[in-house]
């Protein structure tokens, strides 16, 4: 009789843990931070999101509300997502935009956002030392806003330089 009480807690152990495992997902799912992710974002951007959404989202909170992820970038450029130093991300509201320079290191490096409208009126710049990030900076016509992207040890001794005119819609 022993046996089969131990048995029986045993079981009962096991099945109450194994819910608990099951239910903790489904908890922490409802939990996670949603973005909006524009329809016309690239398949590399939602992928990014999918794989992880907390980091678009807190990006996206720091913009303000109200913006749309149009781009995200795992940089150095090319590198695979998941051993990235940084990522550029770009939120649009309406024709304003604003980007983010996330660092995913963790320890301070020195970083550099700037962004500019398409004619190179109307620039922003933030630059310095951060663990989290720089930005935002944003523009007010967003339309093929030229960005720069800079990260490394310091202004001199740089772990990339990162530009590109499509961070934003274009056309």
């Amino acid at each position: 009789m022993f046996n089969l009480r131990a048995g029986l807690r045993a079981v009962t152990a096991a099945a109450m843990l194994t819910l608990g495992v099951l239910a903790v997902p489904q908890a922490m799912a409802a939990d996670q931070p949603a973005v909006a992710v524009a329809k016309s974002a690239d398949a590399s951007t939602r992928a990014l999101v999918k794989a992880d959404p907390q980091a678009a989202a807190a990006a996206a909170t720091v913009c303000g509300s109200g913006y749309t992820l149009f781009r995200a970038v795992p940089l150095p450029e090319g590198t695979d997502p998941n051993q990235r130093l940084a990522t550029l991300f770009s939120y649009q509201n309406g024709s304003k935009g604003c980007a983010i320079l996330d660092n995913n290191l963790g320890v301070s490096r020195y970083m550099y956002l700037h962004v500019c409208k398409v004619d190179g009126t109307g620039c922003a710049t933030d630059s310095g030392s951060f663990t989290e990030y720089a930005g935002p900076v944003y523009v007010s016509a967003s339309l093929c806003a030229p960005v720069t992207a800079k990260m490394g040890k310091s202004s001199s001794s740089l772990f990339f330089t990162f530009k590109t005119d499509y961070m934003f819609t274009c056309g």
